[in-house]
């Protein structure tokens, strides 16, 4: 199989559900400008030149609904010939897009593909607007439908999670953060312009646009103490609070992958080879513990040993399964998340698999490193995770 490389990798700002600065932008402007911005990043390619674009979503219903991954081609301004589609993984779908669209060029079947993801929180709600779980399966299996919140009680029970363990942990993504933040090290964000609706002095409303160049959930001044005095959101007498829990956010990313000869004749310099992809099932109430199986699964794959892996971003669904995986793992937690991860930068669901990836390869790219891996628990029961091999 030929290889397949990263040559463009970037994502919005994530800014908080229905309070940050992207509450009144509808996720196919976030998507469009990005994937424009991207082009724009990536020299000497056209719009011509990609073949298909592959967005993850984790609920493609309402405004992010009707295929967006078409539809934003169109929005974006790609001849119609450009095909698009939409992949669901919930968690994992920006990722999965991203693995799709690799193999596409791996196979031969393309030679220039975009992928990311995109999820206004917003604009849809966590598990979409209609939810119909099927009425006798649930009575039997209610795992499967449970909140995410209580597989996370879940893991921090079974496994010896406590609550001040997650709150140090909450308190650290903050701060590592913020300190990147202030130091203007997240260099895979392209600043976006969002919308509001300000209401006139007649009592009309008039759409503003302005523009967003940062994260906006971050908390760098947050302290154990602010954390211990959160109340317990999923479970009376738990340990999971909106604190030590991922923020949802709305967010889009993509990232531009070609084929070694589609580098040469365009003359550009890839960031990274895609190497490996894989993904693994868990229990439904258990949802968390997914990367400490995927992670394994995919160093199998790819004939090599985590301790050759330079630096991870594991997503922060919740801090207690973050933890556990880390632990069970034997991570080196100076290797992991050096910059903050969804506690403090959110987790815009189906765009969070695109947007690691942005960040996975700025941050391998600031280290000077060459392995890198990231991988999420998905909702459900299941992990996944991809290994990225920086170019020289």
């Amino acid at each position: 199989m030929r290889d397949a490389y990263i040559v463009t990798s970037v994502r919005t700002p994530g800014c908080r559900r229905a309070r940050g600065a992207m509450k009144d932008t509808r996720p196919e402007d976030l998507l469009s400008f990005i994937l424009k911005a991207a082009m724009d990043k990536t020299e000497n390619l056209e719009m011509g030149d990609v073949d298909d674009v592959m967005i993850g979503c984790a609920f493609p219903e309402a405004e992010q609904g009707l295929n967006i991954g078409r539809i934003v081609t169109q929005l974006a301004g790609f001849p119609a010939e450009v095909s698009g589609a939409t992949v669901n993984r919930f968690c994992s779908s920006g990722l999965e897009a991203i693995a799709l669209s690799a193999l596409r060029v791996m196979a031969g079947w393309s030679d220039v593909t975009i992928a990311g993801g995109v999820e206004s929180m917003t604009f849809v709600p966590m598990a979409g607007n209609i939810v119909r779980p099927h009425p006798e399966y649930t009575k039997e299996h209610p795992d499967l439908y449970i909140s995410m919140g209580i597989t996370a009680e879940n893991v921090a029970n079974r496994y010896g999670i406590s609550r001040e363990a997650q709150d140090e942990f909450a308190c650290h993504s903050h701060k590592k953060a913020g300190k990147a933040r202030d130091k203007q090290l997240f260099t895979e964000i392209v600043p976006t312009p969002a919308t509001r609706h300000v209401q006139q002095k007649d009592g009309t409303y008039k759409k503003e646009t302005f523009i967003v160049d940062s994260d906006d959930g971050i908390r760098a001044d947050t302290t154990m103490e602010i954390l211990a005095k959160l109340k317990p959101v999923f479970a009376a007498g738990g340990s999971v609070t909106a604190g030590n829990s991922s923020q949802t956010t709305d967010g889009a990313a993509v990232s531009v992958i070609m084929s070694e000869e589609k580098v040469r004749e365009l003359g550009i310099k890839p960031v990274a080879k895609f190497r490996c992809y894989t993904t693994v099932g868990c229990k439904a109430d258990e949802m968390g513990v997914g990367p400490r199986y995927a992670i394994p699964k995919l160093m199998k794959l790819a004939g090599m040993d985590i301790k050759d892996i330079d630096l991870f971003e594991i997503n922060e669904a919740f801090a207690s399964q973050a933890l556990y995986c880390q632990r069970e793992l034997g991570m080196d937690k100076d290797k992991v998340n050096i910059h903050g991860g969804a506690i403090a930068l959110g987790h815009p669901l189906g765009c969070t698999g695109a947007k690691l990836c942005a960040t996975l390869l700025a941050n391998m790219k600031e280290r000077g490193v060459k392995y890198g891996v990231e991988s999420m628990c998905i909702g459900g029961g299941m992990g996944a995770a991809a290994l990225f091999e920086m170019c020289g």
